[in-house]
């Protein structure tokens, strides 16, 4: 598969819209989780869910404008960097971060061409082949 590792290496994380895409703009760089998450290469699969009420908020309002919220769908790939809690009673380590949770660092994110429908769950979940063979064809230059 294009030379990428045929182990155990990449998984899948599903977020609402309009979270996925404002990761995809690069502006939202962490995602925030109930649970820790190991580093490593995640699929970025767009839910069928939308959060409505995040569309009225001015900081994703600004960052969306105008673009397609793609659902049910891998429609980009992130590496989390880090993953931690800010110290409770201190600002959080950037405006997309919640208190209180931890927060996923993203990083290397590359939006695909076309969004590939598939069906994601909660937590991580392991893609299968025939879906990360979809998603690396539109990626020949990828390497972990």
């Amino acid at each position: 598969m294009n030379g990428l590792p045929d182990h155990d290496w990449i998984r899948g994380i599903s977020i609402k819209q309009p979270w996925t895409t404002a990761i995809l703009t690069g502006a939202k760089t962490v995602e925030n989780r109930p649970r820790p998450w190991r580093p490593g290469w995640v699929l970025l699969h767009a839910s069928q869910q939308i959060d409505r009420p995040a569309l009225r908020l001015p900081l994703v309002a600004r960052t969306i404008r105008d673009l397609r919220l793609a659902t049910g769908a891998v429609v980009g790939i992130a590496r989390i960097a880090a993953c931690h809690q800010d110290p409770e009673g201190t600002p959080t380590c950037t405006e997309w971060a919640q208190p209180g949770v931890w927060h996923l660092v993203l990083t290397d994110v590359q939006e695909l061409p076309l969004p590939v429908p598939t069906r994601g769950q909660l937590g991580p979940w392991k893609p299968t082949a025939d879906l990360l063979r979809q998603v690396f064809q539109q990626l020949p230059d990828f390497r972990p």
